[in-house]
């Protein structure tokens, strides 16, 4: 089983050795006119919040901090209620080159409650969750806020960290094409189709699971954005075969040129996903 890691690892390793040359960076007036000739601060480029991942990466050299405050999530089914708290779950997000970025997840804190509807029995658990690595490589347009068609490719590997249900037991891999298309200053359309090995619900091997989310970001003013977003998920898990489909929107505002301010609410639309999702972040760049 340890070839799909080798795989995932080899292609991480080839897409960070990607030359920059080659990608579309800027314009020389996109350069500070500094003594480091360091390139013009990038606008705020984050993951949070929505269900699509944005094409764009952070600039080299920098930090971005991407925590997400606290999390709600329920799933009713017939038999039990299962009631999700995260806080403190962290992105980090590192720019090695103008087109590529090194990513780090964990979530430090999960708390599991399941209530059994028949017999009222209560099982509690909680810890810490998985850790997931990862490296984006952009194809095209690597800064937030150029017009036009915006192209990456996000493979990641997700590392058994985590506490029993808070974690998922096992490791996992997947990847992500973000896409997007800026119509205007004020429209862009998302597109993030993705392909896990996921891991099964048992917590031992994995599985095949597809799907895709899709958005418009609308900006409100220079800064205020918000998204309305759809995800349809195929998970394969030998258990039982199931199509997960949601609905989000997401709202975020800018205090300050690298800081962000996010809320996000999210539908379940069969009864194979989750009921309610609820959740509210915050985005730093250094």
């Amino acid at each position: 089983m340890q070839t799909p890691i080798l795989a995932a690892l080899a292609l991480v390793a080839q897409l960070a050795a990607t030359p920059a040359a080659a990608q579309d960076i800027g314009t020389p007036d996109e350069i500070a006119q500094d003594s480091t000739h360091r390139p013009t601060l990038r606008d705020l480029c984050s993951d949070r919040p929505g269900l699509d991942t944005p094409a764009c990466t952070v600039d080299p050299g920098r930090l971005q901090m991407e925590l997400g405050l606290g999390d709600w999530t329920l799933d009713r089914q017939p038999d039990q209620r299962t009631d999700t708290i995260t806080a403190g779950d962290v992105l980090l997000r590192y720019g090695v080159t103008p087109t590529t970025e090194l990513r780090l997840g964990w979530t430090t804190f999960g708390h599991v409650r399941t209530r059994d509807t028949q017999t009222g029995a209560i099982d509690t658990v909680q810890g810490v969750g998985d850790l997931t690595l990862g490296v984006k490589q952009n194809l095209r347009h690597p800064a937030e806020g150029k017009t036009g068609l915006a192209v990456a490719v996000l493979p990641f590997v997700t590392l058994p960290t985590g506490h029993s249900q808070v974690g998922a037991g096992d490791w996992g891999a997947g990847l992500i094409l973000p896409t997007s298309y800026k119509l205007d200053d004020t429209v862009s359309l998302e597109l993030s189709p993705e392909v896990d090995a996921a891991v099964n619900e048992s917590g031992q091997g994995r599985h095949l699971a597809y799907g895709a989310a899709m958005g418009v970001q609308v900006h409100l003013s220079k800064t205020v954005r918000l998204t309305p977003e759809l995800q349809f998920v195929r998970d394969q898990d030998p258990a039982r075969h199931a199509t997960m489909s949601r609905a989000a929107l997401s709202f975020d505002v800018q205090p300050a040129k690298m800081l962000q301010l996010d809320v996000q609410a999210t539908a379940g639309l069969n009864r194979d996903t989750p009921d309610v999702e609820v959740g509210f972040g915050v985005t730093r760049k250094f």
